[in-house]
């Protein structure tokens, strides 16, 4: 299976969105507080869509081998493990009534340790890390409500550029659409789908589970 044509467009968005974060750094220098060894965005919660789970994985199998491997597939067993919980827990309160916005937004809230951080608070796959993770640090918005990082030093009420994550997220959904398309997979529906990146990290995206026929 070739997923170059869409790993390419994926690489053109991240570089776009970069510019954004560069700009807004710039700008505003005092507020985006980003620096070596800060991991508040490595203990967010958030899934990937198709392309960035499928470009996540190849980049893993690229760089890690041995015991690094094991080590980083136990993480990501251990943390897949406590989602599936979570996201147990999160379908009784549902049924109980609960709306799915408080659900969401105290879901939001939690944190669980990525398993590609490092013992030195360092990113084990910097250079290929998902696109939540480079913005985490600046004004983002998504299905109307603004997200800031609770280090940064931007301030409550006061307006600044904001990145627009319903507009990324829209684009990453296309790319995905246009790789199911691409690749004539049974599973037409493949491209809606979120993973949280410790199962990108531990599926083997084989032609059988891309519903490509060989």
């Amino acid at each position: 299976m070739d997923f170059s044509k869409a790993f390419s467009k994926y690489e053109t968005l991240v570089g776009q969105v970069e510019k954004v974060f560069a700009k807004v750094q710039g700008d505003f220098p005092s507020e985006v507080k980003c620096k070596a060894g800060c991991d508040d965005c490595c203990h967010a919660l958030f899934d990937l869509t198709l392309v960035e789970a499928l470009y996540i994985k190849s980049k893993f199998d690229e760089t890690y081998t041995g015991k690094a491997r094991y080590e980083i597939t136990e993480r990501s067993n251990k943390a897949d493990r406590a989602l599936t919980k979570l996201k147990k827990e999160a379908f009784k309160r549902h049924e109980k009534g609960e709306s799915d916005e408080v659900i969401i937004e105290s879901i939001s809230k939690m944190r669980m340790r990525c398993p590609l951080l490092g013992e030195e608070s360092t990113c084990l796959l910097y250079e290929h890390r998902p696109i939540a993770c480079r913005v985490y640090g600046i004004p983002t918005s998504a299905a109307g409500k603004g997200h800031t990082c609770g280090f940064s030093g931007f301030k409550e009420g006061v307006q600044y550029p904001t990145l627009n994550m319903d507009l990324v997220y829209g684009q990453l959904y296309t790319i995905s659409k246009e790789l199911v398309r691409d690749l004539k997979s049974k599973h037409t529906r493949m491209d809606t789908i979120l993973v949280p990146l410790s199962m990108a990290l531990l599926t083997d995206y084989n032609e059988e589970y891309m519903g490509v026929e060989g």
